[in-house]
C-alpha cells in the first residue's frame, strides 16, 4: 500500500456581513469590495481590488497560495495587507495565517492535510478453493463421514 497526502486550502473571511468560508482550488482569486471579485469583502475601508491569491507548486510538488497586495497588474490597495501583524506586499500563506484587509475585515487561511490511503486492487486470479469434503452437514458431521 502507498499513501499520499491530500491538501485542502480554506480561507475564512470575517467582515460586516459575518463569516464566510471559501475552499480554494482555482489558480487565481481576486479579493476586494468590487462585486466582480472572486472573494468579496464588505467594508468601505478595503479597496475595490484589494488583494490577489495566486496558486503555485512548491518544491515538494504540493500546491500553495501566495497573497499579493492589489491586483495582478501591479496596482496596490490603498491600505495594504497586514499578515500576522506585519505589513507585507506579498506572502506565501502558511496554515493559520491571519490577514487583515482593514478595520473589522480579516481572513484566516487554513491548510488542511489528510492522509489518503491508496489500496492495491485484489489480484483477479486470486481464487480460494474449498474442499467439499470439509463442509459440515446439518448433524455436525463432515461429508466424508457419511456413509
Amino acid at each position: 500500500m502507498s499513501s499520499a497526502s491530500r491538501q485542502t486550502h480554506k480561507l475564512i473571511i470575517e467582515d460586516s456581513k459575518g463569516q464566510e468560508e471559501y475552499t480554494l482550488d482555482s489558480p487565481v482569486y481576486s479579493i476586494g469590495r468590487d462585486p466582480h471579485c472572486d472573494i468579496q469583502l464588505s467594508s468601505y475601508f478595503v479597496s475595490r481590488h484589494h488583494a490577489t491569491l495566486v496558486r503555485f507548486a512548491d518544491d515538494a510538488g504540493n500546491f500553495c497560495y501566495r497573497i499579493l497586495d492589489g491586483n495582478l497588474k501591479g496596482k496596490q490597495s490603498a491600505n495594504g495587507l497586514l499578515i500576522n501583524g506585519r505589513k507585507q506586499q506579498a506572502h506565501n500563506l502558511q496554515n493559520r495565517d491571519k490577514i487583515v484587509f482593514g478595520p473589522q475585515v480579516q481572513a484566516i487561511y487554513y491548510l488542511l492535510e489528510r492522509e489518503h490511503i491508496t489500496t492495491v486492487p485484489p489480484d483477479e486470479f486470486d481464487i480460494t478453493l474449498i474442499n467439499p469434503g470439509s463442509a459440515a452437514t446439518e448433524e455436525g458431521d463432515t461429508a466424508d463421514s457419511i456413509g
